[in-house]
């Protein structure tokens, strides 16, 4: 993905709450695991708090690699030629940044959803249209709360369609992910038993 955005638009798009230390280039690129560190320039680390895995245990080692702009929620060691935006939740905050970007496109923007078969018929529909428009799609199985926003970062100017995947597993996500990828097209797989233990039913 390459962002291009001024510090100032990025964090106005993750609703930051406040800086810490001074960023003047551009961002361009979201990194959210330490160990997928690049050296290339503008890149921004979102320090995940998870169920298992804490994003702000891994900002050092982030930083030992040459990242110097943070997106965190709590504030612990502060390196003086580092700059952390604080947010309420890096997820929420991401999610914010993959909004404003997919609106920033008025290109048909289809998603797949379904208990199962979103990744092959994703794929299907992409070998389909690949030689007569220019596809983004979403990579792999990227169809949480956070691959589904990621997928829409990698949206570009090139890009014709996009094809996104959006999975839930428990009543209001599908809410979020809406919001997020604002689909023009829709495809329903199938609504079958898996990833329903959380639902109380299939009409739910």
């Amino acid at each position: 993905m390459k962002l291009n955005l001024s510090f100032s638009e990025f964090f106005i798009r993750v609703k930051g709450l406040k800086v810490i230390g001074n960023w003047s280039a551009n961002v361009d690129q979201v990194v959210y695991d330490s160990r997928k560190v690049s050296s290339a320039e503008g890149q921004v680390f979102f320090a995940f708090q998870g169920d298992f895995r804490n994003g702000h245990d891994f900002i050092e080692d982030a930083y030992e690699k040459g990242i110097r702009l943070f997106v965190i929620e709590d504030l612990g060691k502060v390196r003086p030629d580092a700059c952390y935006v604080v947010v309420e939740k890096c997820l929420k905050s991401l999610q914010e940044l993959a909004k404003t970007h997919r609106e920033s496109f008025n290109i048909p923007v289809l998603a797949i959803t379904g208990s199962t078969g979103k990744t092959t018929v994703k794929e299907w529909v992409y070998h389909l249209l690949k030689g007569q428009l220019h596809i983004t799609r979403s990579p792999k199985s990227y169809n949480s709360q956070l691959g589904v926003a990621l997928s829409l970062l990698m949206i570009t100017e090139e890009t014709q369609l996009a094809i996104i995947e959006a999975g839930i597993s428990k009543p209001g996500e599908m809410e979020l992910l809406r919001e997020m990828i604002q689909p023009t097209l829709g495809i329903l797989t199938n609504i079958g038993s898996a990833h329903r233990e959380n639902f109380e039913n299939a009409e739910q």
